[in-house]
């Protein structure tokens, strides 16, 4: 068994645990984005937005439909199914049968002074085991940091914050309230009751990053929640699983971004804008307070509404 950044993985399995049918029985060791998958790493492609990637896996096997199945290529055993997202969260929870669910961290204690002589705490902090801290941090009275959270150097952690499955760089500022890395929203519905779907990702955080208070940020799924460089999030902003967020973004308070989306550099987004799941949003985007995104949106665009269309259509409909 070997361990996958913050979750114990239960591999290898033979192919055929998964799939009876199929004549390639070969040892899969891991599940992987399209994009990342390797020789025997196992993949999913169930969404004609990911061709170009499903094209270029180099997955041993992919699970998939009918329909996309021609997408990949030839070297990759072509599992098909009628509902993939549902088949891959079965083999997910084979191989990490513990990340359908939070649970706490109850190794986690008081700090070491010997182990962070230079990190400044407040009271009633806890951090788990293998916890590394770069110097000239501080960390906010009933703050928890569990188990192999890495934290840069000169960051500012707030009190009452919860880190977890998360790696931040230097010069972070993490204000009160917060809840970063814990487990995305996402479940297949079934007839008797819903299949969690477990998240494996972490969340990362760039150097510079400026997080306001009561902010929550959701662990990746398969691929890895990303906030890049010098980007300053508002309060009460909610993160969802794999959003990738650019550089130097400004987004203001309570805006929600649902899974899996893009966001450029330099974009900028109000207060209670909502942005829909899997869409590419460009460099040098203003969206303006109370839009409701629900389509990809080209670099250098300024919209606004609900649908968010270009500010000029919006204003010929006042």
């Amino acid at each position: 068994m070997k361990k996958k950044n913050f979750f114990l993985n239960k591999g290898p399995f033979k192919l055929k645990v998964f799939f009876p049918n199929i004549s390639n029985n070969l040892n899969i060791y891991d599940i992987k984005p399209l994009n990342e998958a390797s020789k025997n790493e196992l993949t999913f492609y169930d969404s004609i937005n990911y061709k170009d990637s499903a094209k270029l896996t180099k997955a041993s096997a992919c699970i998939t439909t009918e329909r996309l199945k021609i997408d990949l290529p030839n070297s990759c055993e072509k599992i098909v199914v009628k509902n993939v997202l549902f088949e891959i969260a079965k083999v997910i929870k084979k191989f990490y049968p513990d990340a359908d669910l939070d649970y706490p961290d109850l190794t986690a204690k008081k700090p070491s002074k010997s182990k962070f002589p230079s990190v400044k705490f407040g009271n009633n902090v806890l951090i788990g085991k293998n916890v590394k801290i770069g110097k000239n941090s501080q960390i906010g009275s009933n703050t928890i940091i569990e188990h192999d959270v890495l934290i840069g150097k000169n960051c500012v952690i707030g009190s009452q914050v919860l880190i977890k499955n998360t790696y931040i760089g230097d010069n972070v500022a993490i204000q009160d309230g917060c809840k970063i890395g814990l487990k995305g929203f996402g479940f297949i519905p079934i007839k008797s009751k819903n299949f969690k779907f477990p998240h494996i990702g972490i969340v990362k955080i760039k150097n510079n990053v400026e997080i306001a208070g009561s902010c929550t940020i959701d662990r990746g799924s398969l691929d890895n929640t990303f906030i890049r460089e010098n980007t300053y999030i508002d309060n009460q902003v909610h993160i969802a699983h794999n959003v990738k967020i650019g550089d130097n973004c400004m987004i203001a308070g309570q805006v929600g971004f649902a899974g899996s989306s893009v966001i450029g550099n330099n974009v900028s987004i109000g207060g209670q804008a909502g942005i829909s799941g899997h869409l590419r949003i460009g460099n040098n985007v203003k969206i303006g307070g109370g839009s409701g995104v629900v389509k990809d949106i080209p670099d250098n665009q300024v919209v606004m509404g609900y649908p968010a269309v270009s500010i000029k259509e919006f204003l010929k409909k006042k």
